[in-house]
């Protein structure tokens, strides 16, 4: 999985569109940063800029941002109705994808501790990243704002968790932290009553509700009153969803009222869950839910949850490549409603842009002409990860078609854990065609290089030693993913639909091709390395990979061939 961060710095500037446009631009410099919104605000005299890109990429495009932006505004000079304490006011990293909570609170901390020691600017850590629990929530640190940040830091109570204990006259404090992905969400009603929408919301948030006496001419719970505590504060019924807040509105531009949620953690509480919720509560009050709408951007792992759940509920298989759980989930979620839902630009992992793989962009008849060429790449490593692709694309065939027959219903959980490790394989190892040619371009790059002086001679060397380690990475674990495919191959023909035994059989013949080819190529490249221990371990682990491929592959075929006879 690609390993994507999101970052959303504040900044304290929202009417000069020129200062803006170069602290931008200053982030949008550093190379593997995706630009996604910039949203200025006059009245709040602030702006929401909104970046992803890899960890190393988006902190140092935060560090940036953050340098520019106290060279450039003056917080002495700044007002807006919007509260603050800083020219970069709060500076949140969001994991989006293959990054752990862990890794983005070291990330927070190691940008604030570069810019506090750096630009000498407080800096204060909240949220995930809080080391004092009074400090998790940005209101509390912002509180007294930059006005009251000279005094504030006079109270060793205060101490910022970087940078000096002194104001920067200038920057002010940042505050910084790691925080979960907050999805904007609206669900979309029948009826132009906000009130009705308000009733749901509600029902759905964390908060819930004041408490009140049913009103026997209403059906509307708002229309009741409230029901207080001794001191006068309301009595509170809790909401439905941890982590969930939400309003009812009413729309002119869709002429009809919704109901607006934003998830602050939707590990915790999914999309699917408080959108099958609301169309229960909306059918309990006459009204129905006719679909729902994004705003802003989406993680793919929450699209993807929401489309197995409802590909769950049709009885559906789960073993489906992935543009069709992000289909189902669109369809299911309705989020075509008001406004179009384009998954590349609406999901946060495609709209930074795919990473581009021209071979498996070719026709299957381009990509035979090409192989078939004068060039050495594509080569055998290209065709062993597509070997074991194929490999994997037949096993999850043959889970879908198990998924599918009535005779073997009690399958089905099992065929669906077969049916999603295949198409998780069958995704990587294409994947790894492109990657083992790019493997050998770069070896053959290295070689190229200039080796005139003893500098140049040093630097070829390594570069040379690199190319040659990742070019045996690349075969090995397409290998160690075509083995797995064996073992999915074998579990199928055991257990799969019968009348397909001898696709799986054909998945463990091209998965064992991609073992084997993909373990040639690790050979082939190991004369590169100088590091005997390095190839003593590597050509351990290719015989290993052989052996029990060659092993299993044997069973599998026996089992194949005594299943066909025993249909005769």
């Amino acid at each position: 999985m690609k390993q994507l961060v999101e970052c959303v710095p504040n900044f304290s500037e929202g009417r000069d569109k020129d200062k803006i446009n170069d602290i931008v631009q200053k982030m949008s410099s550093v190379s593997g940063i995706t630009v996604l919104d910039v949203d200025m605000g006059s009245d709040t005299n602030r702006t929401v800029v909104t970046i992803v890109g890899s960890p190393e990429a988006v902190g140092e495009a935060a560090f940036q941002g953050i340098k520019h932006a106290s060279e450039i505004l003056d917080m002495a000079q700044h007002s807006g109705t919007h509260p603050r304490m800083g020219a970069t006011d709060v500076c949140p990293f969001i994991p989006v994808s293959g990054v752990s909570i862990d890794e983005c609170i070291a990330l927070s901390k190691e940008v604030g501790k570069r810019a506090g020691e750096t630009l000498d600017i407080p800096i204060y850590l909240y949220e995930k990243s809080a080391q004092k629990s009074d400090r998790k929530k940005l209101p509390t640190i912002r509180k007294g704002e930059y006005e009251g940040l000279g005094e504030k830091l006079k109270d060793q109570n205060w101490k910022p968790d970087f940078g000096p204990a002194i104001m920067h006259a200038k920057a002010g404090a940042t505050v910084m932290g790691c925080r979960e992905f907050l999805i904007a969400y609206n669900i979309n009603l029948n009826t132009k009553d906000h009130r009705l929408a308000t009733d749901i919301a509600f029902e759905l948030r964390e908060a819930g509700r004041s408490k009140r006496t049913p009103n026997p001419d209403s059906k509307n719970l708002l229309d009741g009153k409230i029901v207080r505590h001794e001191d006068g504060k309301p009595i509170k019924t809790p909401g439905m969803f941890k982590d969930v807040k939400g309003i009812g509105w009413y729309v002119e531009e869709f002429n009809r009222a919704q109901i607006s949620i934003n998830f602050n953690n939707y590990k915790v509480s999914t999309i699917h869950d408080v959108f099958d919720a609301a169309c229960k509560l909306a059918e309990e009050r006459g009204v129905r839910v006719t679909g729902s709408e994004l705003v802003g951007l989406i993680p793919l792992e929450a699209i993807l949850m929401a489309g197995k759940h409802y590909l769950k509920k049709q009885n559906r298989s789960l073993g489906v490549p992935t543009d069709q759980i992000i289909e189902c989930a669109i369809q299911s979620l309705g989020l075509d409603d008001v406004t179009e839902f384009n998954p590349n630009e609406k999901i946060i992992d495609y709209a930074v842009g795919v990473e581009e793989r021209p071979l498996m962009a070719l026709t299957g008849s381009a990509f035979i002409d090409e192989l078939s060429s004068n060039s050495p790449a594509p080569g055998g490593g290209s065709v062993s990860a597509l070997a074991g692709s194929l490999g994997a694309a037949l096993s999850s065939m043959v889970a879908a078609l198990t998924h599918e027959k009535k005779e073997m219903l009690s399958s089905k959980p099992e065929m669906d854990s077969i049916g999603s490790k295949a198409q998780k394989l069958k995704e990587r190892l294409s994947f790894l065609v492109d990657k083992d040619t790019e493997a050998f371009n770069k070896v053959m790059s290295a070689n190229r290089l200039l080796a005139t002086t003893e500098e140049e001679k040093r630097e070829k060397t390594i570069a040379v030693e690199l190319a040659n380690k990742y070019a045996i990475d690349i075969p090995l674990e397409t290998a160690e993913k075509s083995y797995r495919v064996i073992e999915l191959a074998e579990m199928l023909v055991e257990k799969g639909n019968p009348n397909s035994v001898s696709d799986a059989g054909v998945a463990a013949e091209v998965a064992l091709a991609g073992v084997r080819g993909a373990c040639m190529n690790v050979l082939i490249n190991l004369p590169g390395i100088k590091d005997k221990t390095y190839i003593s371990a590597k050509k351990e682990v290719v015989s290993k990979l052989v052996s029990d491929a060659e092993k299993l592959h044997k069973i599998v075929y026996e089992k194949t061939i005594n299943t066909i006879e025993s249909k005769r």
